[in-house]
């Protein structure tokens, strides 16, 4: 079966297992593509793909127009920073006037959480959610249950992963624990208290807030950045005393790996504060699959937008 229960990708909350699977079998069958020379397909080549950017993004965004290239989909793309979005015009007219020109899917990233719920509501046309606020991030989610899936094989049912940082403030998070108990994970989160959000237990998930304990436990640990950007001011650290406290006491180092009579695989989607919740040597490492990540968002966004369109 080859369809998706879905209209829309605006979150993996309301996918089913057998969503997830179809996708990751459409992914591995793409990723076969992308090893060859040519590495098009003619799979979207009547298809318009507008990628519509409320906020920053470098990874996410080269990730979904180079899967659009690979697929031959034509592409259109929108900064909020130099549109009418900066003149007041509100975010249904914008995307109503582009869609007006025949786009046949949007890929959105908005700074609010929702956003791309609300406006699957208002226009008529394929909604992808590319991140939103700290609510979602499904895409990065499915390619991160890929990838692990590649790595400890094709099934995820009994496999301990760690998701260890700023889990408050994440939208991958959220995504992840979601993606990871449909596919029958047992997930758990650590922290600091303070980046631990009040009853994330109701989401079937253990808590903890010592590392090398989890680590201990985990089979999979997925390391997190502090996202100041979304704690209220940058420049300020509000949640833990300083940097350097956080980095002895939920930083991933070589040290901490040694003591594991284990390999650990280890994620990270990026961007990455060397030095912070992990160590350059960790990070380019045999353990880290932070590249495999990379390459399997592009194979795993090519999947989704292929099946969504034939849908």
């Amino acid at each position: 079966m080859n369809d998706l229960s879905i209209k829309h990708l605006l979150g993996i909350k309301g996918m089913t297992r057998d969503d997830i699977e179809t996708i990751f079998s459409t992914a591995a069958e793409f990723k076969e593509v992308l090893n060859r020379p040519i590495k098009k397909v003619p799979s979207l080549r009547d298809i318009t793909v507008a990628n519509l950017f409320f906020e920053n993004s470098t990874r996410t965004r080269l990730s979904f127009e180079l899967a659009q290239k690979r697929l031959s989909a034509d592409v259109v793309n929108f900064s909020a920073a130099s549109s009418s979005v900066k003149k007041g015009e509100t975010l249904v007219d914008t995307v109503s006037n582009i869609i007006a020109m025949k786009v046949d899917m949007v890929v959105m990233r908005h700074p609010h959480p929702g956003a791309p719920h609300f406006l699957a509501n208002k226009v008529n046309t394929t909604i992808v959610n590319a991140g939103d606020g700290t609510h979602e991030h499904p895409t990065q989610a499915i390619l991160d249950s890929f990838s692990i899936r590649e790595k400890l094989g094709n099934d995820l049912e009994g496999k301990k992963v760690a998701i260890v940082g700023d889990i408050k403030h994440s939208r991958v998070a959220l995504s992840n624990i979601l993606a990871l108990k449909l596919q029958g994970a047992t997930v758990r989160v650590c922290g600091p208290a303070t980046l631990i959000p009040k009853h994330i237990e109701s989401l079937g998930v253990e808590v903890s807030h010592d590392l090398d304990e989890t680590l201990a436990w985990a089979d999979v640990a997925n390391m997190l950045r502090i996202q100041l950007e979304r704690q209220g001011d940058k420049d300020a650290i509000r949640f833990f005393p300083s940097i350097r406290e956080y980095t002895m006491n939920f930083g991933l180092t070589q040290e901490r790996l040694n003591r594991l009579d284990k390999e650990l695989v280890i994620l990270h989607p990026g961007p990455i504060n060397r030095g912070v919740e992990i160590s350059s040597e960790i990070a380019d490492s045999d353990h880290a699959i932070i590249l495999d990540q990379v390459e399997n968002g592009v194979a795993s966004r090519m999947s989704i937008m292929y099946l969504l369109a034939g849908r």
